[in-house]
C-alpha cells in the first residue's frame, strides 16, 4: 500500500464522506466530496546507500459542500480521522481555511497535514 492509498481509505471512512478523489473531482460530482493532494514533504536520505523505510508528505485535504457549516464540520471530522489513523502518523500543520466559489456556488474548507508512513 502507498501513503496515498492509506489516506484515501481514512478519508473515505469519515462519516458523511462518500466521494474522495486525488487532486480534483469530476465537474459534476455531487457534494459533499473530498479531494487530497501532496504539496511537499521531507526527503528521507540515510547516510548509507539504503532505501529508507519511511515516507513523508505534506498533504492538503479539501472539502467541498453546499454550505459553510457542512464544509467546516466535515473538515473537523477529517482532522480527527487523520490524527487517529492507525496506518500512518498525521499532524495538522495548519488550521482549516474556508473557501467559497461564487461562480458554482460551492463552499470549501482546506487543511494541510504532515504525514509519516512506513514503506
Amino acid at each position: 500500500m502507498t501513503i496515498e492509498t492509506d489516506i484515501k481509505t481514512v478519508l473515505g471512512n469519515v462519516p458523511g464522506v462518500t466521494r474522495v478523489f486525488p487532486d480534483f473531482a469530476p465537474v459534476a460530482t455531487q457534494r459533499p466530496y473530498v479531494t487530497y493532494r501532496q504539496v511537499g514533504g521531507d526527503v528521507v536520505s540515510p547516510l548509507a546507500k539504503q532505501v529508507p523505510n519511511l515516507q513523508h508528505g505534506i498533504f492538503q485535504v479539501n472539502v467541498w459542500a453546499n454550505s459553510r457549516a457542512s464544509a467546516a464540520s466535515t473538515m473537523l471530522a477529517i482532522e480527527s480521522a487523520m490524527v487517529l489513523a492507525s496506518t500512518f502518523t498525521a499532524k495538522p500543520i495548519s488550521a482549516p481555511v474556508s473557501d467559497f466559489d461564487a461562480d458554482v456556488p460551492v463552499f470549501g474548507s482546506e487543511q494541510e497535514f504532515s504525514v509519516w508512513s512506513s514503506r
